[in-house]
């Protein structure tokens, strides 16, 4: 393959004695005349690749049809008003309704398709609600509050949010909300002011919540992404603030119940998450509630009336709901939930009751909305997504690994029938953030899984499959075990006999494309391709864009010469040497991306084509984001990466797919 020019230019940084080569700094200038000449060549290198790639048009149609099934979203009561959003079949994101009648629709807005509802809130009375819109992918949200009776704007737009968390006051006269890397802001409606309330310093993330009357403000603060938060009480009306947990302690989440009493989620003392409770006059004085248990995470908890308690939990990437009782956090008994798959966050009336929604999912049913009551002690389902999918047959099952250090690991294995031998197999994770890839629905994992390919997701260190302890065992300097867990992964699907190094393929995005990365470097003969979006890739200069900055704790600075000596011992783009026999690969980026900039990918694609390796591509895509995006910019990407991996593993008979066949039944094994 002939790749476009790309200058190497002797750029060496002597950075705390290490001589740190950078030879495509000048890709960092996204818009200078010759990034932009060689962007445009790297589009139609790929565009005629894309064009010769078999199976892309069968997986557009095919995803097409599977994300068909639309989306729906469990009810949250405000008022006596049921506010969700919905997704119908061929609409292109979701529209937020108010008792079934459309309030918002980013269509409408914007016919283009590219702006997106990034959050909403409803005040108390669920007549006014606040709502957040980003464009052309920027997630640099817009906020703006609706009158729900008529449709008129009340005020907005309010700038300097990003996925803001939004805390009404009673009487629909104030709300609390956060300005992206600023501090939390009490705004008076009506008049437009905007006053500091909270704040710990620059770069800081916020979470906000409200007691059922109104009175009390609860406020996470941290200094960065899954690191350790403080909490506080702040009393609305007198402006008195309580402290509930100290900073650096635990990552930790509290609720005022209707109770009076405050209840905290957390991992302080317990690394897979225990449930404590505090009285409001003296919330720091915890006492334990529901207790830490050895093999699941908690994940969240919510309570209902007649003395009960919801705990939703994760063991070994399954759900589980288990119903407690509130005054003394026993057992009493289990949600009967319909697979082994995920669920979503518990939502109950503010005012109390019986009833709590969640969305539950699996490997082939899209999520629906299950409701509990606790009445009868069963659940069942409250709403289906509006469309319809044929079924495929589908099983998953688990399997353990073993790192280099001899740390065990999951793995979800999900394919359908087979006379037995090797399959092409994708394998996927992420590990960073203390996140969890869990079991569930997604149309581009399916529409593999049916093409006769093998879909593996593994729960390497780094992430929170096993509580937060798991997660620092694969942040800051211990980074590498994410990487050795990946390759222990790799290893297991092939002694198995799942899949052999020409048949398996990686796709990571964000951190889980630092994830591919680093196989690419350091593992080129384990597997045949990988698909690499919107990764972090130059570890000496990552804090310079995008989010980098918030990122320190999770991977280390360049700026102190031990955590720098940490971050070149693996950063991909400074691995690349000539002459490796590196697999093909396929970078994927957006070009509104504010989180990750597509500068790490512009920089590691030009040093993969330099180094010789035969097939290395960019695809690059203008006017989305990291985030949320119109359902068929998502049908295309999906499409394009799954036929470039389909092409490099062998993947045959792209005319026909499992799921074509009408009748198949569907089954969700252990």
């Amino acid at each position: 393959m002939t790749y476009p020019d790309a200058e190497r230019l002797p750029i060496v940084d002597d950075l705390h004695g290490h001589l740190v080569h950078d030879p495509y700094r000048w890709l960092e200038e996204h818009d200078s005349p010759p990034t932009r000449a060689w962007l445009d060549a790297q589009e139609a290198l790929w565009k005629a690749r894309a064009a010769e790639l078999p199976w892309r048009e069968r997986f557009r149609e095919r995803l097409g049809e599977l994300g068909r099934v639309g989306e729906v979203s469990p009810p949250l009561w405000r008022g006596g008003h049921c506010f969700t959003t919905r997704r119908m079949p061929y609409e292109e994101h979701p529209v937020l309704l108010r008792d079934d009648r459309v309030l918002l629709d980013p269509m409408r807005l914007d016919p283009s398709g590219v702006t997106t509802l990034d959050e909403w809130q409803p005040d108390h009375d669920g007549v006014l609600v606040a709502y957040q819109l980003s464009r052309r992918g920027d997630e640099r949200s817009e906020l703006y509050v609706m009158d729900a009776e008529t449709g008129a704007t009340v005020e907005g737009p309010i700038g300097g949010c990003r996925y803001s968390p939004v805390a009404w006051l009673p009487g629909r006269r104030a709300f609390c909300y956060v300005r992206f890397r600023e501090g939390v802001y009490l705004h008076t409606v009506g008049d437009g002011r905007d006053t500091p309330l909270f704040g710990i310093g620059e770069g800081a993330g916020y979470g906000l919540g409200v007691s059922p009357a109104g009175d009390w403000l609860t406020v996470s603060a941290a200094p960065g992404p899954a690191a350790p938060n403080e909490l506080w009480l702040i009393n609305m009306a007198t402006g008195e603030q309580r402290l509930v947990q100290k900073a650096g302690l635990a990552k930790s989440a509290a609720v005022v119940g209707l109770d009076g009493l405050v209840y905290v989620a957390t991992d302080h003392e317990a690394p897979r998450g225990r449930l404590c409770v505090a009285d409001l006059e003296a919330p720091e004085r915890w006492r334990e509630l529901v207790a830490e248990e050895s093999d699941s995470v908690l994940r969240g908890f919510t309570i209902l009336s007649g003395g009960r308690l919801l705990v939703s939990r994760v063991r070994h990437a399954v759900a589980e709901i288990g119903v407690h009782d509130l005054a003394t956090g026993e057992l009493l008994g289990q949600v009967t939930l319909p697979g082994r798959g995920a669920v979503g966050p518990l939502t109950v009336r503010p005012e109390g009751g019986h009833e709590a929604w969640f969305t539950y999912t699996d490997a082939v049913s899209p999520p629906a909305v299950w409701s509990y009551d606790a009445r009868t002690g069963r659940a069942g389902l409250w709403a289906a997504p509006p469309g319809a999918t044929r079924p495929s047959r589908v099983e998953s099952r688990q399997l353990t690994c073993v790192s280099a250090d001899g740390t065990q690991v999951r793995m979800i294995v999900v394919a359908g029938p087979s006379d037995g031998g090797p399959r092409p197999t994708l394998l996927a994770g992420y590990g960073g953030f203390g996140l969890t890839l869990l079991p569930g629905y997604a149309a581009d994992s399916l529409a593999w899984v049916e093409a006769g390919g093998v879909l593996a997701v593994a729960g390497i260190r780094g992430g929170g499959d096993e509580g937060e302890e798991w997660h620092r065992q694969g942040m800051r300097e211990c980074k590498q075990n994410s990487f050795d867990d990946f390759a222990a992964a790799a290893g297991k699907l092939v002694a198995d006999g799942w899949t052999t190094p020409d048949r398996l393929v990686l796709w990571g995005e964000s951190n889980g494309g630092l994830l591919v990365g680093a196989m690419l470097t350091q593992h080129p003969e384990l597997f045949a391709a990988a698909v690499c979006a919107a990764p972090v890739l130059d570890m000496a200069r990552y804090e310079r864009s995008g989010l980098g900055a918030a990122w320190r704790r999770e991977y280390g600075s360049a700026q102190i010469p031990e955590e720098l000596a940490w971050l070149m011992g693996y950063s991909p783009y400074h691995r690349v040497e000539r002459g490796v026999p590196y697999p093909p690969v396929l970078f994927t980026v957006s070009g509104g991306d504010t989180r990750v900039d597509p500068l790490h990918a512009r920089k590691m694609c030009a040093a993969l084509q330099w180094s010789g390796a035969r097939e290395v591509l960019l695809r690059h895509e203008p006017d989305v984001g990291h985030g949320a995006r119109a359902v068929s910019r998502s049908v295309e990407l999906a499409a394009d990466a799954l036929a470039f991996l389909a092409h490099h593993t062998g993947l045959s008979d792209p005319s026909g797919l499992a799921g074509d066949a009408d009748g198949v039944d569907a089954a969700a094994g252990a």
